[in-house]
């Protein structure tokens, strides 16, 4: 038990260290976003709601049992269910992070992106953190019909954009789950940086051999 709850005050202390550096640096604001990470008995820390990611108290972070169940902790966020499913889906994954970040929600609301893979290959750091972007169609914050839509999604993507919303990222450790997020974000500004140029992303052939 010991273990456990040592396992546990580090992940709330790493969760507002992570949040407060998101928000720091303008990739959440107000109280949008939400981060999770999942312990070793199976039991997830999520960020509550009507909380912002940068004034986090590590001891008001809701938990949930391993089936799901909100067991103790601040009220938890309405997107709760966007997390357990990328946990469902994502069965190695330790963390996820869900964020309103500005140029990967603008993405999200361009006309004409692949849904199977919203953004091309740009960049290493992009393939090998991100990979593949499938697209989530629009449903209502909080909508329960998002979660099948998310969990389709997740089968073959630890990250999946949702439509005029954001970006939810799964990784095997909160770290992981926050710089795929991040280099996700910086590949969108770039994206649209370079949005009306002719490109020369990766080839096929580059993209196998950093996979």
């Amino acid at each position: 038990m010991s273990a456990i709850l040592s396992e546990a005050t580090k992940l709330r202390d790493q969760i507002v260290s992570v949040g407060k550096s998101l928000f720091d640096r303008g990739l959440t604001f107000g109280s949008t976003g939400n981060i999770s990470a999942r312990l070793s008995n199976g039991e997830i820390l999520m960020t509550p709601t009507n909380a912002s990611l940068g004034s986090l108290e590590p001891e008001h972070l809701s938990r949930f049992s391993a089936e799901g169940v909100h067991i103790d902790g601040d009220k938890p966020t309405k997107e709760a269910f966007l997390h357990q499913c990328m946990y469902c889906q994502r069965r190695e994954s330790g963390a996820v992070v869900h964020l309103h970040s500005t140029h990967s929600v603008a993405v999200s609301i361009l006309a004409n992106i692949d849904p199977e893979d919203v953004l091309p290959p740009l960049t290493a750091y992009y393939v090998m953190r991100v990979g593949s972007l499938p697209l989530v169609p629009y449903y209502p914050p909080g909508d329960k019909a998002l979660a099948e839509a998310v969990a389709t999604r997740a089968e073959k993507s630890h990250a999946v954009l949702l439509a005029n919303h954001g970006p939810v990222v799964a990784g095997k450790t909160l770290l992981d789950a926050q710089y795929a997020t991040e280099e996700l974000e910086e590949t969108a500004k770039l994206y649209l940086l370079l949005h009306g140029h002719r490109i020369r992303p990766l080839t096929p052939e580059q993209r196998r051999a950093l996979r």
